[in-house]
């Protein structure tokens, strides 16, 4: 087709973008080649004329938007704290730059300076994070799916895992207990019903074959009606009649009750550790409000056997992690944390604090902007997220927009368009800002992005 003529090649196009962009030439290339593809199907198709200085300004300014990170700040209105698409535990930049210069050019990581030999990392957070939990010592691994698979494998390879059928969880992104099992070389052994398991059951599923007693905290959802489950306690006593190591996997785990901050009950690790098991397992990046990674703890013994394993090198954390869980776990105190705890920080804050920013967007925005939004303030209800207190609401407040000019799509999309992209809901028909996990350097970000709509 001689419209085809008119494109530009890619040579053109290169020489015309010269040292504009400081990327590799070879993602150069990549990326005018889907260009041009796209503009190659669009003349095949609909027959387009096409200009071919227009054509090279438009991909040169598309590359330009591609190869500015993708990673950006967004204000996030949903309410949900602990937000897997917004990175789970968020964290307070002042703190990073802290974190930052301990980790500027080399540091100690696996080097011991008082006796001047190679070192362990698990050793810059191993005894603070065990004695917190009252244990004899806790590895960190780069999240809990790791931890459970290393530590299957380390005990239970090729061997029989016995665990509740009504356990048998799913969790984020399609990853489910039963495939972490199954690639970790283990068997898994269901027993009892989905809604239903008695002891009795667990007990008759025993062989010689069977090296690991199983308990998941079902984090994420809830059974309710006619059920019944084997409480952990129960679990550990058949454990050792057998000699059979039980492992405790709480998925979300936190340090402290949080009952006296309104923060609806998870089970605090300090109870799960007075039943007995033999290992406990849970995520560092949600009620813990570390960075994305894994904890476990158990016995110096277990813990040197689950280390010896050569998988565990594949899973072990990095230094930023190290660096960063180790300023966390400083957070927190025998009956409280401090403000180094923003996660705990935003979903301790009282409805009347909420209330009193919503007040303070609003006395910063016209009343004729309000008017056209139908702006309002309305008491609302939040969860914690990432599968964490499943069905137990927190009190927040949100912005309300009715607006007889916008509809909530139009404005939910106004809303993430802005330079630092600001994400809501749409519930019945109406678009939400809730406050709940808005960091207070946020909210003037929040009244300039209203004045502007």
């Amino acid at each position: 087709m001689s419209r085809l003529k008119s494109l530009p090649s890619v040579s053109l196009i290169l020489k015309k973008a010269g040292s504009k962009f400081s990327i590799h030439e070879n993602y150069l290339k990549l990326l005018i080649n889907k260009e041009l593809k796209f503009y190659r199907n669009q003349i095949i198709s609909k027959d387009l004329s096409i200009d071919k200085d227009t054509v090279i300004d438009t991909i040169l300014t598309k590359i330009n938007n591609k190869v500015s990170s993708s990673l950006v700040n967004v204000v996030n209105g949903t309410g949900i704290v602990l937000h897997t698409g917004f990175g789970r535990a968020p964290f307070d930049g002042k703190n990073l730059k802290n974190i930052a210069d301990k980790l500027d050019g080399y540091i100690n990581l696996e080097y011991d300076l008082s006796k001047n030999i190679r070192g362990d990392r698990q050793t810059h957070i191993n005894e603070h994070i065990a004695s917190i939990c009252d244990v004899e010592s806790s590895l960190v691994v780069n999240n809990n799916a790791a931890a459970v698979l290393l530590t299957i494998n380390s005990l239970a390879d090729s061997s029989e895992v016995i665990c509740s059928r009504g356990q048998i969880v799913e969790i984020g992104g399609s990853f489910r207990i039963s495939e972490i099992i199954n690639k970790s070389g283990a068997f898994l052994k269901e027993v009892g019903a989905t809604n239903r398991t008695h002891i009795a059951d667990y007990e008759k599923a025993i062989s010689e074959k069977t090296k690991l007693l199983l308990w998941v905290h079902t984090s994420n959802y809830v059974i309710k009606g006619y059920k019944k489950e084997v409480p952990l306690e129960d679990i550990v006593t058949l454990g050792k009649k057998y000699n059979i190591p039980v492992l405790a996997d709480l998925g979300s785990g936190t340090f402290l009750s949080l009952d006296k901050y309104k923060i609806p009950s998870e089970l605090p690790i300090s109870d799960i550790v007075k039943k007995g098991p033999d290992i406990i397992l849970f995520s560092g990046d949600k009620m813990l409000g570390g960075p994305q990674s894994g904890i476990i703890l158990s016995s110096r013994k277990i813990i040197d056997l689950i280390k010896s394993n050569s998988i565990y090198r594949t899973v072990r954390c990095d230094k930023i992690t190290i660096a960063m869980l180790d300023h966390i776990i400083k957070s927190y105190r025998k009956h409280g944390f401090s403000n180094l705890n923003l996660t705990l920080s935003l979903l301790a804050r009282p409805r009347e604090d909420l209330e009193k920013i919503a007040k303070s967007i609003f006395n910063n925005i016209p009343q004729k902007k309000i008017n056209m939004l139908g702006l309002s303030i309305e008491e609302s209800f939040v969860e914690a997220g990432s599968g964490s207190l499943p069905e137990k609401n927190i009190e927040s407040i949100a912005l309300k927009f009715n607006s007889s000019v916008f509809s909530a799509n139009k404005l939910s999309l106004l809303f993430k368009r802005g330079k630092i992209p600001i994400i809501g809901y749409i519930n019945k028909g109406l678009f939400f800002i809730d406050l709940k996990a808005i960091l207070p350097s946020q909210v003037s970000k929040i009244i300039k992005a209203i004045n502007n709509i």
